[in-house]
């Protein structure tokens, strides 16, 4: 029997937390690119560094699902821009505060 797991809360608790890592180098990339997704320990390894090294977070599970399923070094697909603008003026709010 396959379980499938609807309650995103739930499911993390089972399968340990998806993280997914983007650069976007003004003058160097013409659009974001993945460079680092996993879950489990892949995930909090990657939220680790980000921690450590002060690298901006935030929390977006629908958004993280996509970029998980993306080859690592793959562009962002123009679908995604919106969600990932909104994510940015988040963070860039929280850094100004």
């Amino acid at each position: 029997m396959i379980q499938k797991h609807f309650n995103q809360k739930r499911k993390k608790e089972l399968e340990g937390p998806s993280a997914a890592a983007l650069r976007f180098k003004e003058g160097e990339d013409d659009k974001p690119v993945v460079v680092a997704h996993g879950k489990g320990a892949v995930a909090q390894r990657i939220l680790d560094l980000a921690k450590d090294n002060e690298v901006p977070m935030q929390e977006n599970p629908s958004l993280v699902l996509d970029l998980i399923d993306m080859d690592l070094g793959s562009n962002v697909p123009p679908q995604l821009y919106h969600v990932i603008a909104e994510v940015l003026i988040m963070l860039e709010e929280i850094e100004n505060s």
